[in-house]
């Protein structure tokens, strides 16, 4: 009944606020009172109701002679309303203010109740196989099998050793689809299982899976304050205790000094204190960015806090990592060309037997051409490896047993190369591609070209900031024609290969001096100097990455890199409604203090002007929860 309340307290104070304040202001502008006998035993009630709380603080507040507190305002407001024998300005005092307090709440609780209900909805306990019952998360260890039933949500990060079903990660990574699983596959905590039997071997204790670390970095990023949000509280510290001895001034001056009406200037001394009250001013930052990150982590995208959500809406340039950011990074072998009379097959065949033992990307590209043509690998032996450079070694099964695999230039050293086969390399070279070569002690068998290809997204993805006026860069370690022909195919006008961990850094830094604010991107692990050093460090296919969500300032979690100018827009929508709370809060605040000072102003007007903007900041801000 409790948590019932709580949920429908925005409703109940609205509802008091129709039923209660609306008519005693609609009867008060006709200066028509209730009997002394019914309206004050009335009023003390509500105000005893609603403000038990609010009177607390403000004695509290008196004690420490805290005058930013803004309870201990209210508190004065409503105890001058008394002495003035103005009943029904108190009780809109308090009801209003009560409003505005619960809109408040309201407010940070619809941009956290996302979150909070996938807390809620994950599982506490998981059947643990061989123990026949359910037990709670905390008493299982890494390694230990748990089962998991059709429709049922994982409850911890694992592996999978027996099934397969279709997985839905919506609730990590914001993807609609669901994603194959079978045996092999990792899965993820608190996602949920589709339709298929699964058995999966656990990686994780509960309070290290990926869902905890989004549910305990979302919570953290709530708390982070941003640098509007910083600077609004400290000019609140200040503007406050300001406006209270000017409002001190506004009545003893004409009172004392100037012969002027005690009750009049009195009046004027509480509606400037009201709407002295900074509510809306310092509500108009937390809420948006509570709603802008609400929004992000349904997406996928994981903030460490809020300024980084700032940061982001003034991006004029976006650094990207090429390798496993703008491409696949996954190394296949994209053509074969023989020569010297040999088949495709007899390359594959020699090459993959060379590379049978190595663990270098390419030869795995290799030995997965040779295993999708069915092609069994040629025995070799005697191998000598130069670094660099490529292979040496001697194939049982060829004629002409000595072999050689690499690039050109290492088989130039030993043996003759043709002016078209070196012609040839360079187009694929341009093309930003690897070529292997590979031939005996006679002659070159043939080229094995390797290529990583460009995501599909990569291209909507530049199209989309070049739209949003985003400089797009290539920063990479990759060669410079590689890297000049991903630019090239993409849009890209800026391109810097061939760069270490440091020098990227280096590079960042001096786009930063041009530009700012500059993001950068990559896959978390090799580019946490430049990730680190960025003013919005992204890592991509941060799920399961414990370093990616370590390194970064932001995660996305789905590898989708469509979401980055969604992202950026977000959070320039962000930006945009900090910045017309704040101005709209001032404004008001400030032809108020006007209006007081000259004595044109009265309590109704400046409370409903108050509660009325925080309303209006509170809603502009919500609005972003639902933005798309």
């Amino acid at each position: 009944m409790k948590e019932l309340f709580k949920e429908n307290k925005f409703r109940i104070i609205t509802a008091i606020l129709f039923l209660v304040v609306a008519p005693l202001e609609i009867l008060s502008l006709f200066s028509i009172h209730f009997p002394f006998w019914v309206e004050f035993p009335f009023v003390i009630v509500i105000v005893l109701f609603l403000g038990k709380d609010v009177f607390i603080s403000g004695i509290q507040g008196l004690f420490k002679l805290d005058f930013s507190n803004i309870n201990l305002l209210m508190t004065i407001a409503v105890t001058g309303a008394f002495y003035l024998q103005k009943f029904d300005e108190a009780v809109i005092i308090i009801v209003l203010f009560a409003l505005g307090d619960t809109l408040e709440e309201f407010g940070i609780r619809k941009s956290q109740r996302a979150l909070e209900k996938l807390i809620e909805s994950t599982p506490k306990l998981a059947e643990v196989k061989g123990k026949g019952e359910k037990i709670p998360l905390e008493k299982i260890s890494p390694g230990e099998i748990i089962i998991i039933k059709p429709g049922n949500q994982i409850p911890l990060d694992g592996e999978v050793i027996k099934g397969e079903s279709l997985i839905d990660e919506s609730s990590i990574t914001g993807e609609a689809f669901p994603k194959d699983k079978c045996v092999g596959s990792l899965v993820y905590a608190g996602t949920i299982n589709t339709y298929g039997y699964l058995e999966i071997k656990v990686n994780k204790i509960a309070k290290d899976t990926t869902l905890s670390k989004i549910i305990d970095l979302t919570y953290k990023a709530a708390q982070s304050k941003s640098k509007s949000q910083k600077f609004i509280e400290k000019f609140a510290k200040i503007y406050t205790p300001s406006v209270v001895f000017i409002s001190c001034l506004l009545f003893i001056i004409p009172v004392f000094f100037l012969s002027g009406n005690f009750n009049f200037w009195f009046n004027q001394a509480l509606t400037l204190l009201i709407i002295s009250c900074p509510c809306a001013l310092v509500i108009s930052t937390p809420v948006a960015v509570f709603s802008a990150i609400g929004n992000a982590t349904e997406k996928g995208i994981l903030i460490k806090g809020g300024r980084f959500i700032e940061e982001m809406g003034k991006i004029k340039a976006i650094a990207f990592d090429k390798t496993r950011t703008l491409t696949k990074g996954e190394l296949i072998v994209s053509d074969v060309i023989p020569f010297n009379n040999f088949t495709e097959d007899e390359v594959i065949a020699c090459a993959a037997g060379m590379e049978l033992f190595s663990e270098h990307p390419i030869a795995k590209s290799i030995l997965l051409k040779a295993k999708e043509k069915k092609i069994s690998p040629h025995l070799c032996k005697d191998f000598q490896a130069l670094s660099g450079k490529g292979l040496k070694g001697e194939c049982v099964v060829c004629f002409n047993t000595h072999h050689c695999l690499g690039n050109i230039k290492f088989f130039a050293e030993e043996h003759y190369v043709e002016e078209a086969i070196f012609k040839k390399v360079e187009e694929f070279e341009k093309q930003g591609k690897t070529t292997v070569v590979i031939g005996n002690d006679k002659e070159i068998k043939g080229l094995i070209v390797i290529s990583d290809e460009i995501r599909e997204e990569s291209q909507a993805l530049i199209d989309n900031l070049l739209k949003i006026k985003i400089v797009p860069i290539i920063l990479s370690g990759d060669n410079q024609f590689s890297s000049e022909f991903v630019a090239q195919k993409l849009g890209i006008k800026i391109v810097k290969a061939g760069l270490l961990p440091d020098e990227k850094v280096e590079q960042l830094l001096e786009f930063m001096r041009k530009y700012k604010y500059v993001a950068m991107a990559g896959d978390g692990i090799n580019d946490a100097p430049a990730l680190a050093t960025s003013t919005v460090g992204i890592a991509l296919g941060a799920i399961g990455s414990d370093i990616a969500v370590e390194n970064a300032d932001v995660a996305l979690m789905n590898n989708n890199l469509n979401i980055i100018p969604y992202f950026i827009n977000l959070s320039r929508k962000c930006l945009k409604k900090i910045k017309f709370n704040i101005a709209l809060a001032l404004l008001i605040k400030f032809s108020f203090l006007i209006l007081a000072l000259i004595g044109w102003s009265n309590l109704v007007s400046a409370i409903f002007a108050d509660v009325g903007t925080t309303v209006l900041v509170i809603l502009n801000s919500l609005s972003l929860y639902n933005y798309k």
